[in-house]
């Protein structure tokens, strides 16, 4: 039987609680800015001119409305609505731009409709760029909101903190991992289960540089960790798969893990299978 002590001291928490941010609303209006930039996402496309410019009005009245509901905001909720609604065409360029490079490099890709409406790493990019965007004009817990929505969904876990450059490809992406303050310049291919992040995660280095920086032009391969926010891939760099990488290494660089891979057969598939390690 529950006291009611215990239920005290919850309506005790609850009532010391500022208002609940609207992240369930603000992450759907991000689905529906997918949809709204790229018509291969869209249940029903826009077919004219009027038609997109009404949708984009909705768009910055809505997001105003729920900027509207965040305590301590930077600015007022118009005028961020209306800074981060001028850099819609900019986003969407940007944003083509990663599919082109998924594109360019995946092989089992069939075009760029396909990438936008079902690559993960495509979803975790363009939701990335959202969250840093707002993350970038200081707004509280929203841009972390936003950018959880896209891990749980995506299994690819951004801060959105961290600087992405142009031309970004995440090739599958389950359990990528880039920290906050990891910095990642242009044309850079990064495969699953990488993570670029800190040596140590001591509270005392809170808002210094703890994630490595990646150079232009760089692939790293699956399972790679890169740690340190001194570490720097030099360009055109390739990093192989599982590596476990500490410090800088210089461009054009070749870093790979060789392990030891013993293979025998037993003639007699008759025989008992027996194996110890």
């Amino acid at each position: 039987m529950l006291t009611s002590s215990f239920a005290a001291e919850l309506a005790r928490a609850h009532a010391s609680v500022p208002d609940a941010l609207p992240g369930a609303a603000f992450c759907a209006l991000a689905d529906g800015l997918l949809a709204l930039l790229f018509p291969q996402r869209a249940e029903r496309p826009l077919l004219t001119a009027d038609a997109v410019a009404a949708e984009l009005y909705h768009f910055r009245s809505e997001l105003a409305a729920l900027l509207a509901l965040v305590p301590a905001l930077p600015a007022p909720a118009p005028a961020l609505a209306d800074e981060f609604t001028a850099q819609l065409p900019a986003l969407r360029t940007a944003l083509l731009r990663d599919a082109s490079a998924i594109l360019a490099s995946d092989p089992a890709a069939q075009g760029l409709g396909e990438i936008i409406t079902s690559y993960p790493g495509f979803y975790a990019t363009a939701l990335h760029r959202l969250a840093h965007a707002l993350h970038q004009r200081g707004l509280p817990r929203l841009p972390r909101l936003l950018s959880e929505y896209a891990h749980q969904r995506t299994g690819i876990d951004i801060h959105p903190g961290a600087q992405i450059g142009a031309s970004f490809c995440i090739d599958h992406g389950t359990g990528l991992v880039i920290g906050e303050t990891a910095i990642i310049g242009a044309n850079v291919q990064i495969y699953q289960g990488v993570t670029l992040g800190a040596l140590s995660v001591t509270k005392g280095l809170q808002g210094t540089k703890r994630h490595p920086t990646i150079e232009d032009h760089v692939v790293i391969y699956a399972g790679a960790t890169i740690l340190g926010g001194s570490t720097v891939v030099g360009t055109r760099s390739i990093i192989g798969g599982n590596v476990w990488l500490t410090e800088s290494v210089p461009s054009h660089s070749r870093v790979y893990h060789r392990a030891h891979i013993q293979i025998s057969r037993n003639e007699d598939p008759a025989a008992e299978l027996v194996f110890s390690i």
